[in-house]
């Protein structure tokens, strides 16, 4: 795994949006109101998560959501289940912890993307890049709802976009902490509930927390690529 030159991370871009979906047990939730925050929207992928069912039914719902938002050049990725990522159709897989990203890695060999989360020392995070997966996760709550400060996650991510090649991800759940995630170097921001929460809707959303990562960016690391990613004209 390549380090960065200092002077390739002074270079880089804003970070962009990777938005998750609340678990879905029915697709038609969101397949009128995707497709249009993608085309407003500069959202690289959207984490699919399914309220577990059968392997069949879950790979029906992933299957009528993912022609529209691939349409959109909007990548799809299934928060685990890696068994369905071929039958659905799916560009790749978001997997936690280093046991589950070495069972998910040969689907990188077909092409499909693998992300991995619950790394919970540098010595995984660096386990997973070496192996070879396609981004790290900072951030993330875990089984119980916990995780680590907004200050330990922009260590981390900070850490991470100064050395190593692969893309990191920070998981933000308030404004501020996407903002800050931004002026660590992420490369994305992960959010869910900061958006569908959102009392003035998931558009007004998505363009504040687009406008905040871009401001908060250029802050750090100049204006001229820090506007990059910003809601689509």
């Amino acid at each position: 795994m390549a380090s960065k030159s200092s002077q390739a991370n002074s270079q880089q871009s804003a970070p962009r949006i990777y938005l998750a979906t609340p678990p879905l047990s029915d697709p038609a939730q969101l397949l009128t109101l995707i497709p249009p925050l993608l085309v407003a929207h500069d959202v690289a992928a959207l984490l699919v998560r399914l309220v577990p069912a059968d392997d069949r039914t879950m790979t029906s719902r992933i299957k009528a959501l993912a022609p529209a938002i691939q349409q959109a050049g909007t990548a799809v990725l299934i928060d685990g289940h890696t068994e369905l990522i071929a039958r659905a159709g799916a560009d790749g897989v978001h997997v936690s912890g280093i046991e589950a990203m070495q069972d998910a890695l040969p689907l990188t060999k077909s092409g499909r993307m693998v992300g991995v989360g619950g790394l919970h020392t540098r010595h995984d995070a660096m386990v997973a890049g070496e192996a070879g997966a396609d981004y790290v996760l900072f951030g993330e709550p875990d089984n119980q709802g916990q995780r680590p400060s907004a200050d330990a996650i922009y260590d981390r991510l900070q850490w991470w976009a100064e050395v190593f090649e692969p893309p990191c991800v920070g998981y933000a759940m308030t404004l501020d902490e996407a903002g800050l995630f931004a002026r660590a170097g992420a490369d994305f921001i992960l959010v869910s509930d900061l958006v569908w929460n959102d009392s003035r809707g998931p558009s007004e959303a998505l363009a504040e927390i687009g406008a905040i990562a871009a401001r908060c960016h250029a802050e750090v690391f100049g204006m001229s690529n820090a506007m990059q990613g910003q809601t689509r004209t």
